[in-house]
């Protein structure tokens, strides 16, 4: 059974200016919908002016701060709903399938993707010895390995990345101001809420770490057979406990994780590409186009031409 982690979209009054002005600053670079890398690095700017149906994509280690509308993310059995104002910490790799709901031509989805080197996280970490917040029990993202969790943005954390968009007017500030923002945005995220999670996977040898280990492995190799026992002798775990802990991290077991990865490429490749399904396949480690096709069906609810025609036809916002 699936379960649905929902955060308020109610934010404070004190913060609708700063959050007003945010919004006007990533219409003046986002004009029309879609998803636009900025002149900064690892920072893209996301717009769409209709709510969506679902589209799927492979999140990597970033912080994804939604300024205003909302949207819902599906990953293995849960479902994660959020909205103005919040933010989404990814720590690892993960196949998400991402649905906006609520944007219009009058009041656009807007979001800030900022892409993290997980050895920033690392460095920070160590900085900050045993000054970072002990987890709080009620904190609402109850599975404490999971790879992916959400908060609500304070004044300060709304600031560090309205400072960092805010760059984009000012280019000849940006090569020495930008990296300053970047570390303060990444500082407020580990003195915040979801800190203490995104800290077990900086922890060199902890298992939420091995299993990011893991994890790159199979997004480098996941058209290759799948082998548990290779995976969890590279992770020094047995292969109980890399199961384990790899669906505390993904919400779903290695093999599956691995059919996400292979699906999300052939639509990928048949939608940016123009391969036929069966070419796809067999790029993406399929043996059988008939048992793709099946799997496929199965993941994103139509067949793989119907499916490709289909948001051919629509106007496409990243997941």
């Amino acid at each position: 059974m699936s379960t649905k982690q929902k955060l308020s979209d109610v934010h404070s009054w004190e913060q609708e200016p700063a959050r007003q002005k945010l919004a006007a600053t990533i219409s003046r670079w986002m004009p029309a919908s879609g998803m636009e890398e900025t002149t900064l690095e690892g920072v893209s700017l996301i717009r769409a002016d209709s709510a969506t149906s679902c589209m799927s994509s492979v999140y990597e280690p970033s912080l994804g701060f939604i300024v205003q509308g909302s949207k819902t993310l599906q990953f293995g059995d849960r479902e994660i709903a959020y909205g103005p104002l919040s933010y989404l910490a990814t720590s690892v790799h993960l196949p998400v399938l991402g649905e906006v709901k609520e944007a219009s031509p009058e009041q656009p989805f807007f979001a800030v993707k900022l892409i993290i080197d997980p050895q920033e996280v690392t460095d920070l970490v160590l900085e900050l010895g045993d000054k970072a917040p002990e987890l709080k029990a009620e904190f609402n993202c109850p599975e404490i390995n999971c790879g992916i969790c959400v908060a609500q943005m304070d004044s300060g954390m709304l600031d560090a990345v309205s400072r960092l968009v805010g760059l984009l007017d000012s280019p000849s500030d940006a090569p020495i101001l930008a990296p300053l923002a970047r570390r303060e945005i990444i500082y407020r995220a580990l003195m915040g809420e979801m800190g203490a999670r995104m800290r077990k996977f900086a922890v060199v040898d902890s298992q939420a770490n091995r299993i990011s280990r893991v994890i790159a492995v199979l997004k480098d190799r996941f058209t290759e057979p799948l082998r548990v026992r290779d995976l969890a002798e590279q992770a020094n775990m047995s292969e109980s406990s890399l199961y384990h802990s790899f669906k505390q991290v993904t919400r779903m077991s290695p093999l599956q994780f691995q059919k996400k990865l292979r699906l999300h490429e052939a639509r990928r490749l048949m939608l940016t590409e123009g391969l036929e399904a069966a070419s796809a396949s067999y790029r993406v480690g399929y043996e059988s186009p008939s048992h793709f096709s099946r799997e496929y069906s199965r993941m994103f609810g139509a067949p793989p031409r119907t499916d490709v025609n289909k948001l051919r036809g629509e106007q496409r916002v990243p997941a």
